[in-house]
């Protein structure tokens, strides 16, 4: 994102950048019957190396002169497309290497290792940036992509229809069916995320094994995923959904403009604007990542009333941060509103997880992500506009109001307002 804006100073072209790199996330349920017919092993080393080979077009590409943003969004299109075959794969490995009382534990050491490296990354990323120049970073991409390559080809990934020590299948119960079509990044908690092989095979009354007349219908499964939403507490909590991530999605294609504008300490300048984008972005991240772990905290208080003091917070502390408008009291405040923001994600993920009849999560799970997730890259678009047009700290402030207007709806909302703690949230068919 820094590099399409330094390549052009123009906020549009950030919020297109964001656009094409987020609207593959949106299909990356589509992913997962290709992981459950595919070597696992082969998918996370081929696309890795890919990835590697590609990254390196940008490096490349201004040692030779010819380095222009259509480039860097075409490369980061690609990025974005083959992550979404990685991610998928990434979860479907769980099941075959761990029993199922390991899988809840080792799904929240994946949610905790994404957000600590993405808070670590992105701070450390800016610094670079600034010292260096984005272009080294590329470089940098282009090694880290072939270091994970040789990583996970020393992983030994047993397939579906290996016999654990106990004799059972490793992919009865555990199977990667249950963990490879997610449409978002692992979550703490979540062990139940469904696939639907297109080639799964469930047992008639007398054990043999028969094919699923619906194992092979797309549209069928997202259909039933649709029905059980369908007039439940669940679709006010999606509309909230899609209203927080667009905005989300505004501010990650305003960042960069803003953090170009932001007044910066003079012991800080060496860093400059790319750094004080870093630290912005690790502020974010690290706010989440504390809100992730602090879930427990809140955990068996009312949902509907944590939504409302929650955003309340975000509402004020980031509104607060912007007002600021000084680097090291606007990323701290970034930091605290993060915090409640993280911690009602989780609660939101692990309602949309126990709510619904076990058989269904992964369907349900689906339509929730992909929904939501698609409002992401158009509010980057947005973003990228408004930024553009009138100027990045208006932008900046869409979070602000959205927490605001979160908590309103919640609270006016009576579905919503008398939400009980997510564990005691059920959906009767």
């Amino acid at each position: 994102m820094w590099l399409v804006y330094s390549l052009t100073s123009d906020p549009l072209y950030t919020g297109v950048a964001g656009f094409m790199t987020m609207v593959p996330q949106a299909f990356q349920f589509l992913a997962g019957p290709l992981v459950d017919q595919w070597s696992i092993r082969r998918i996370l080393v081929g696309t890795q190396l890919i990835q590697a080979a590609v990254v390196s077009l940008i490096p490349i590409a201004h040692i030779f002169g010819f380095l222009t943003v259509e480039l860097v969004l075409v490369v980061m299109s690609i990025l974005s497309a083959l992550n979404q075959l990685v991610y998928p794969a990434q979860t479907t490995a769980l099941p075959r290497i761990l029993d199922d009382e390991e899988l809840v534990a080792a799904n929240s050491a994946f949610s905790v290792a994404y957000q600590g490296f993405d808070m670590v990354a992105n701070g450390i990323g800016g610094v670079l940036i600034g010292l260096f120049g984005a272009v080294a970073l590329f470089a940098l991409d282009a090694v880290t992509f072939g270091i994970a390559a040789v990583v996970f080809a020393t992983v030994s990934i047993p397939p579906t229809n290996t016999v654990t020590d106990d004799k059972r299948p490793a992919d009865e119960l555990t199977g990667a069916d249950k963990l490879a079509d997610a449409s978002t990044r692992p979550l703490a908690g979540d062990d139940s995320r469904v696939a639907n092989d297109s080639t799964a095979l469930v047992t008639d009354g007398d054990g043999d094994c028969i094919e699923s007349e619906d194992t092979n219908s797309y549209v069928a499964r997202m259909r039933e995923g649709v029905a059980v939403i369908r007039g439940t507490f669940l679709v006010p909590l999606l509309a909230g959904a899609v209203i927080a991530n667009f905005s989300v999605g505004m501010i990650l294609a305003a960042t960069p403009p803003y953090a170009d504008s932001l007044t910066v300490p003079e012991a800080l300048n060496l860093i400059g604007a790319a750094g004080a984008y870093g630290i912005l972005m690790a502020s974010i991240a690290a706010g989440g990542f504390v809100g992730a772990i602090a879930t427990n905290i809140v955990a068996d208080r009312r949902l509907g009333r944590s939504m409302v003091v929650g955003y309340t917070l975000a509402g004020i502390l980031w509104s607060s941060g912007l007002l600021a408008n000084w680097l090291p009291l606007t990323a701290l405040l970034f930091v605290l509103a993060y915090i409640p923001i993280g911690a009602l994600a989780v609660q939101v993920a692990a309602v949309v997880q126990s709510a619904p009849p076990a058989e269904m999560v992964g369907r349900v799970s689906s339509v929730h992500g992909s929904a939501s997730a698609s409002m992401v890259p158009i509010g980057s678009l947005a973003g990228g506009i408004v930024a553009g047009w009138l100027s990045p700290q208006v932008a900046m402030t869409a979070l602000g109001v959205a927490a605001f207007s979160l908590a309103l709806y919640v609270l006016v909302n009576p579905d919503l307002r008398e939400m009980p703690a997510p564990d005691r949230m059920t959906i009767d068919l």
